[in-house]
């Protein structure tokens, strides 16, 4: 039976006193009824404790020096560097009907997740993002799942009840400002004329920037640098200058650290790179320690240092598990990679990490990192993300001549969790995901470790695009309609399969990923994707589907003497960096006569289709003309009838053709449901209630 530990024993009391990192203190709000007091069948009532943690880490050891630039942050008088970060907690209200699981969500850009990706039928931007209102069918707290959110990322502004961090400033040892070259590509999808100086694609709202040294933009610094902005109209053209004399840092009206103005006007297409002297640089990769700290407090101890009981049910019988989404889950495989997940006291951390659509690395251990940036063929594409090591397995680099895997320091101390890694074919296709699974020149298959099983959402985007879909142009910034198939379905599967693996040691599926050895997992040039026309299915005009055969390209980049790329950590001084001659093998999913992915997990809406469902999309002609739409899929449908497909020039079969009558349609949604079901790729119930959704509607005319 579940319990909360009332009080710390002797040897758990000495434990926390010695340790060298820790939560020393917690400040809690009292609890209050989760999701307006609703019973959920097997768990009953949930509560939520909101509030912060306090730590602090110990600069010198080893598993804490890894930290750039822990040794020039502010210490307390015990010499230690302090953190707090927020806390967000969803727990049992009675810790007898929790799972014994610690879910760990980290969140993205301060905002909660794990809720809309396991739950079905959660309503979109209920009162906000971050807003823990509407738990969709309550499966997830069916299940008895405690589910923790808290702070990591330094450079989230407050706003949306968003998970803050605090990190300290560095300081050089005598006390004074840290200042250096700070590169920000500028991305704007409105014009404008004033734009943050850290204003990317994916970090123009709710991210700090770096601010200027000097709000000058044409005076000298000592060194003769000067700062610069130039634009381009895509990655792989040269930047044009643009004069000093055209821009200055501020509002337009005064001057700002933090702002740009630009008076001509900022314009969407463009690509514009600020290249400036910044100030005051943050610990970011304090981050990997909060993490660290929290699991192992949260899972070990029954009280902080003054006496507050730690909020949650913990003892022996409870597991640990951090899962999180798209940079999340890029920042669990670098909290593995830098030796994060062994607690101070010894152990781990967590038992079992999930990463999903991460791929790569965060650059989050980086004097000036920037982490809300991403990759993408279009925008961020030289940013740190995608360094080698590139897969769990340990393997050799010939690009690098490095030989690594992600899995090494946890490896060397007995401290590596449990993995399941679940990723889409969009990350394959713009997150050189297949890199995970291959060597890096893309010539054979890399076994997983034994720890790790790996999935692959077929026919999959980042995230799925919202219902409805828009019915006339322009589908958003991209030149298709985005791709709906839902990911919950297979995540659920997928987490009660590792809580099993995890908690009760049953052995779990094995990976599902597309492969080089059996032709699912090929070069881009090799994809026998069928030429599908512009169409007017159901009265909306869509273009002609464009696949440009490539995918994005992964370089080895100079970054100078003071980065370290095994680590993905240091400084870079080689502003803009370099690109180092040859390329890695980044593969892509091959593809059935409709188009849609052959390999990895096939969900139902896949097996039995109603259109053509893509990981890549195109950018719109009018932003980055044939440049693959950041983190959009595409779904192209069926026509209707073989008279409508035959005068459209359509060589995929129509629906009339696939599903004759409805009892066809609804068979062959059973036999999907029971494939995925035996692979363990599908729950029971979850299968019972799309067989019986096909009973009652029939085929579907929408995704």
């Amino acid at each position: 039976m579940r319990k909360f530990l009332l009080a710390a024993t002797g040897t758990l009391a000495l434990l926390a006193s010695s340790a060298q990192a820790r939560i020393t203190r917690l400040e809690l709000l009292p609890p209050e009824p989760a999701f307006g007091g609703k019973v959920f069948p097997g768990a009953g009532k949930f509560e939520r404790v909101r509030g912060k943690a306090f730590g602090e880490v110990d600069p010198k050891t080893p598993g804490n020096a890894i930290i750039q630039d822990i040794a020039l942050a502010p210490k307390n008088a015990r010499g230690m560097v302090e953190y707090s970060t927020d806390i967000d907690i969803l727990r049992p209200a009675d810790p007898a009907r929790s799972n014994n699981i610690l879910l760990f969500n980290v969140v993205n850009r301060g905002n909660k997740g794990a809720i809309g990706l396991f739950n079905a039928d959660v309503k979109a931007n209920v009162a906000g993002q971050n807003a823990v209102t509407d738990p969709g069918d309550g499966w997830l707290q069916a299940q008895g799942y405690t589910l923790v959110w808290f702070g990591w990322q330094g450079d989230v502004l407050a706003g949306n009840d968003r998970q803050l961090f605090n990190a300290p400033v560095a300081h050089s040892k005598d006390g004074s400002a840290i200042t250096g070259t700070v590169r920000s590509e500028i991305v704007v999808q409105a014009p404008t004329k004033v734009s943050v100086v850290g204003g990317g694609w994916f970090t123009e709202g709710g991210h700090d920037s770096y601010p200027t040294a000097s709000t000058d933009n044409t005076a000298k610094f000592a060194d003769g640098f000067v700062p610069s902005l130039t634009v381009r109209v895509r990655e792989s053209a040269p930047g044009v200058i643009i004069p000093n004399s055209e821009w200055r840092f501020g509002d337009c009206d005064k001057p700002d650290e933090k702002k740009i103005c630009l008076p001509a006007g900022f314009k969407p297409g463009h690509l514009y790179e600020l290249i400036y002297r910044a100030k005051d640089p943050k610990v970011m990769g304090l981050g990997f320690a909060a993490a660290r700290d929290l699991g192992s407090f949260l899972k070990t101890r029954a009280k902080d240092d003054a006496g507050t009981l730690n909020p949650v049910a913990h003892g022996p019988e409870v597991k640990t598990i951090i899962t999180g989404s798209s940079q999340s889950g890029r920042y669990i495989r670098t909290l593995l990679l830098l030796g994060f997940n062994r607690a101070e006291t010894g152990g781990m951390a967590f038992d079992g990490a999930l990463p999903h659509i991460g791929g790569g690395l965060i650059s989050m251990n980086i004097r000036w990192a920037q982490i809300g940036r991403a990759w993408g063929s279009a925008v961020d594409h030289t940013y740190p993300a995608y360094d080698f090591p590139f897969s769990y397995a340990r393997q050799s680099d010939p690009l690098t001549g490095r030989t690594a895997g992600v899995l090494d320091r946890c490896g060397a101390d007995n401290t590596c969790p449990k993995i399941f890694h679940a990723a889409t074919a969009l990350e394959i296709w713009d997150g050189r995901q297949a890199l995970g699974f291959t060597d890096p020149l893309g010539t054979r298959d890399v076994a997983d470790p034994p720890n790790v099983r790996s999935f692959i959402m077929a026919s999959t985007q980042h995230g799925p695009a919202n219902l409805p879909l828009p019915t006339k142009a322009p589908f958003g910034v991209c030149m298709q309609q985005g791709n709906p198939t839902p990911h919950n379905w297979t995540m659920r599967a997928l987490l009660t399969d590792f809580t099993l693996w995890v908690r009760d040691d049953r052995a779990p599926p094995a990976s599902i990923i597309p492969r080089i050895a059996d032709a699912t997992l090929v070069a881009p040039d090799q994809v026998r994707f069928p030429e599908v026309p512009a169409t007017n299915y159901a009265g909306t005009d869509r273009p002609a589907m464009r696949m440009l055969m490539r995918n994005d390209p992964l370089h080895v980049f100079d970054r100078g003497p003071q980065y370290n790329p095994g680590d993905s950590s240091g400084i870079e001084t080689i502003i803009p960096p370099r690109a180092r001659p040859g390329s890695y093998g980044a593969l892509v999913p091959q593809v059935d006569a409709d188009g849609n992915d052959i390999g990895g997990v096939r969900p139902v809406n896949v097996q039995v289709p109603i259109g053509t469902y893509t990981g890549w999309n195109l950018f719109r002609d009018d932003l980055f003309a044939d440049t693959t739409c950041e983190l959009a899929g595409s779904f192209v449908p069926f026509a209707a009838t073989k008279a409508e497909r035959l005068a459209a020039g359509d060589p995929r079969p129509s629906l009339e053709e696939r599903y004759p009558t409805k009892a066809a349609y609804v068979r062959a949604i059973r036999e999907a449901t029971d494939r995925l079901i035996t692979a363990r790729m599908l729950l029971p119930d979850d299968g019972f209630r799309l067989i019986t959704e096909a009973e009652a509607g029939g085929v579907r005319s929408a995704p």
